[in-house]
């Protein structure tokens, strides 16, 4: 068991190119299933042994999400044994996913992200790349570790797009606005080059240190920013990354594009957003429709 477990793992590192992260993920949903029934040979394994395993996570308090990603992990493994001519057969394929209630993250209005943007003092290189930080974050929904990991070739502002490695390091190629483009163009002539003096970096946003922006100095610089503006929601990083998609679908985006934007790979991922764009489409009924 541990054998194929270390190749299936192998496989995801190398074949579907996951993260270090995501992979272990799936080791230890596995890992819990192998301890649920010792002993237990591979071939044996039937889908009332996934049922019980499944309804024992549920006993232990675990949410339906984690429940639900351990029945995700088990259906790759077992894919991935058949596939290899290790089973005959799938016991996990014909088992349905457990439905999740899945929650609109917190977001933030028009006015709370403004005050937010407004907060960085671009009188100062610092402030500059902070400035220019948060009209990323805002303008293109990228995570924050796609942020941090920009280089300065990801960028054309003379086009106004950039380009972002995802998740499984997926590129896809995000539109730029105006105000974007003008603050990274000011933090690049007047911010950057005071913060790296003579080094040479590729990385697009550094530190006083001169070295690449981490998550954790990005946090805790949002969090004194968001003290700051007086917001009394909790917001993180990744709270500018669902006002942009909430506010863009607002204003008629459609979901398909959002969800590209976003780097979802499946459409179920950007539905969380699907009460936004009901609501709107709500609004323009009403406003267009002859006989509301």
């Amino acid at each position: 068991m541990e054998n194929l477990v270390r190749e299936f793992s192998e496989f995801l590192a190398v074949e579907k190119r996951h993260s270090p992260h995501t992979v272990a993920g799936y080791r230890r949903d596995i890992s819990r299933f192998a301890s649920f029934e010792p002993g237990l040979p591979l071939k044996s394994v039937t889908p009332s042994h996934i049922r019980e395993f499944l309804l024992s996570l549920h006993q232990q308090g675990l949410s339906s999400r984690s429940i639900a990603r351990s029945l995700s992990s088990l259906k790759s493994f077992f894919k991935y044994l058949v596939g290899e001519s290790l089973l005959d057969e799938n016991p996990v394929e014909t088992l349905e996913t457990p439905k999740i209630w899945r929650k609109l993250p917190g977001t933030l209005t028009l006015n709370e992200v403004e005050a937010l943007l407004n907060q960085p003092d671009v009188e100062t290189p610092l402030g500059l790349r902070d400035k220019a930080m948060l009209e990323v974050l805002y303008a293109t929904g990228v995570r924050v570790s796609e942020l941090i990991s920009l280089k300065i070739n990801d960028l054309n502002l003379e086009v106004g797009y950039l380009r972002s490695y995802g998740k499984g390091g997926k590129e896809r190629v995000i539109p730029l606005g105006e105000v974007a483009r003008s603050y990274l163009k000011d933090y690049l002539e007047r911010g950057r080059p005071k913060l790296i003096k003579n080094k040479s970096l590729a990385i697009l946003f550094v530190s006083r240190r001169k070295m690449p922006m981490t998550r954790q100095g990005f946090w805790k610089t949002l969090k004194q920013y968001v003290s700051k503006a007086h917001i009394k929601v909790t917001v993180s990083p990744h709270t500018l990354r669902h006002a942009f998609a909430t506010h863009l679908l607002e204003r008629g985006a459609d979901l398909r594009s959002v969800q590209q934007m976003l780097g979802h790979s499946d459409i179920s991922t950007t539905q969380i957003y699907t009460h936004v764009v009901q609501r709107r489409m709500r609004e323009v009924f009403e406003k267009c429709h002859p006989r509301p």
